[in-house]
Formats: structure tokens, sequence, C-alpha cells
């Protein structure tokens, strides 16, 4: 008895040890985030800011593609409402109690206006979540082609709906959106994202999702509930895809229905596939090394005249996909090539 209880003990302080970096990386966001802007060129800090979403949206989408072994082709769609309802609360705000928001003398941001922009990025997260479990119990029933071709529909679906409602602006797209964005909200809700990912993927939930990845058949026969597991990870996975459409609606400061067409949501499946189905730390560095490498060749169109972007993208990650069909990582975290590496010399030595 009393071993066991000094190894929940041990497992407790490990696991506030490991919280604490967690803290220590948020903290550190948020140093970065008071003169970064100051010292960096407002472009290459936009990049920063899209990189971070897009951080978001891959690691969310690879809970479901990579760590449940399905295949969803809708999270624009997720994106879509969450950034749509967070942006039409905020607005609808600002609009009645402007002084709210900001100080009416010195233009501050007050902090009940921090209050209602987080609640409004949280509803946004909910609503998508809410859009996630309906689209995901009928159609996580389906396997391979057929998902995939169910949630891009109920994705374009998504789409369709905001492209012809007035109160979000329809065709014309939303604007006038207050641009409450920072670094330090965008690095702190990647870490948060991260976080979340990788305590549910390595608690028995995750064990779950893993099993189903693996032999969905010989799960069902042990007696796991495949449906509500690959539920509940298409739920989650629709929740963070939500906040990260919030965060982008409130940096661009507008949104259109074109940005959440079907390419935006292949530019996540790609970020997933290039990093690794599977690894955290493939799709943290896969969304970096794509969202830079599309600004990257932009000076080409003005050299040649013809923008190339497209197809040099795409090249490149042909000879990815031939060179690493796994990914850059597979299945591996950066921990593990780490561990790796060490063992590999310590046995040369």
């Amino acid at each position: 008895m009393g071993s066991a209880y000094k190894s929940e003990e041990k497992s407790t302080a490990a696991g506030i040890m490991s919280l604490r970096w967690w803290m220590l990386a948020i903290g550190f966001a948020w140093l970065l985030n008071y003169f970064l802007p100051d010292v960096m060129s407002p472009y290459y800090f936009q990049i920063l800011i899209l990189a971070g979403i897009n951080v978001i949206l891959s690691v969310s989408l690879n809970l479901v593609n990579g760590f449940t072994g399905q295949f969803s082709m809708g999270h624009a769609g997720f994106m879509s409402v969450g950034g749509y309802l967070s942006a039409y609360l905020t607005t609808q705000f600002v609009e009645s109690r402007p002084e709210l928001f900001t100080d009416s003398v010195t233009g501050e941001l007050l902090a009940t206006g921090i209050v209602i922009y987080l609640a409004a990025l949280i509803m946004g997260g909910l609503a998508a979540t809410i859009v996630g479990y309906i689209v995901g119990l009928p159609s996580l029933r389906l396997r391979g082609d057929y998902l995939a071709i169910v949630t891009l529909g109920f994705g374009e679906i998504i789409r369709v709906v905001f492209l012809n409602t007035d109160a979000v602006g329809g065709a014309r797209g939303l604007s006038g959106i207050k641009q409450f964005t920072s670094f330090g909200w965008v690095y702190t809700l990647v870490i948060v994202t991260i976080f979340c990912v990788w305590r549910v993927v390595h608690s028995a939930h995750g064990r779950i999702l893993l099993s189903i990845r693996e032999d969905e058949v010989a799960a069902t026969a042990m007696g796991v509930n495949t449906t509500q597991g690959k539920v509940r990870a298409f739920a989650m996975g629709a929740f963070f895809a939500g906040v990260a459409g919030g965060l982008f609606a409130h940096y661009l400061t507008t949104l259109s229905p074109g940005t959440f067409d079907f390419n935006r949501s292949f530019e996540v499946i790609i970020m997933v596939v290039l990093g690794g189905m599977g690894s955290i730390s493939g799709s943290v560095v896969a969304a970096i090394l794509l969202t830079v490498l599309k600004e990257a060749l932009r000076p080409l169109q003005q050299i040649t005249g013809v923008d190339l972007r497209m197809v040099i993208y795409s090249l490149v990650l042909i000879i990815m996909m031939l060179a690493r069909p796994k990914g850059i990582f597979g299945t591996n975290e950066i921990g593990d090539l780490i561990r790796r590496k060490k063992g590999a010399k310590g046995g040369a030595t």
C-alpha cells in the first residue's frame, strides 16, 4: 500500500514538473510579444503569426488523421465556423458597447475587451465542436475514401452557408473586425493545443485512438466503441480548428467564404502528411516550413513574371514524399529521435 502511495506521489510530482515547462513556454511567448513587433518587419511578423495558426490547425487535424487513422478533408469548414462566429460576436459587442473594449482617452485594449475576445474564441471553438459532432456522428461510421468525400462535402456545405448568410456579410465577407490577435495569444494557444493533444495521445483514451488506427476490426472485437472514440477525436480537432479560425479572423480583420474552400483543407492535410502521420513534432515543423516556403517563393513572380510558386511548392512536396514517404518524422517525436541518437552513440562507444 505504501509503495503504491509513493508511486502515485512520484507521478504527481513528475506531472507538476512537466506542467512547469509548459507554463515557462507560455511566459516566454508573452515575453517575445512585448518586444518582437518593434524589432521585426511587419511582413515577417505576419508570417510568424500565420505559421502559429497553421501549427494549431495541423496538430489538431493530426489527432484525427494521424493518431486515429481517419481521413478528414473538412478542417477548413470548422475553422470557418469558429472564425465567423467569434468575429460576429466581437463586432456586435464593439458596435453596441465600444467602451468595454478600449479606453476612450488612450485607445488601449481594456481587460473587459480581452475577456470578451477570449470568450468569443472559446464560443467559436465550441460551435465548431458541435458542428464537428453533428458531422462526425454519421460520417465516422464510414471508412477510407467514403469518409474523405463526406467530410469534404460537409466542409463545402458550411462554406456555402456562410456565402449566403447576409448577417455575416454573405459573398462580400465580414469586415470591420477588430485586431485583437497578438503574438502572445497565438503562441499561447499553440502551446495549449500541443499540450492538450499530447496529453490525450498519452492517455488511456489515446491508446483507444491508436488501437483504432492500427486495426479497427480488432479494436471492435476487444470491446472498444470505435465510433465514440473517433467522434471524440473529431470533435476535439474541430474545437481547436474553430479557435484557430477566431485567431485568424481577429488578425486579418476581414473574412471571406473563399478563404475557407477545399484548398485550405488540402493545405492543412499536406502539413500533416509531410510532417508525419502521428507525429506532433512533425506537424509543428511542417506547418512552419510550408508557411515560410509559400512566402519565400513569392519574389519569383516578380522576377519571372509568372507565378511559379505552386509549381515549385508541389515539386518540393513530391520529392519529399518520394524520399520520405512516411513524412519528416514518421510516427516519431523529436525527443524519440534525440534519445535514439544518444543511444546509438552510447552503443558505439
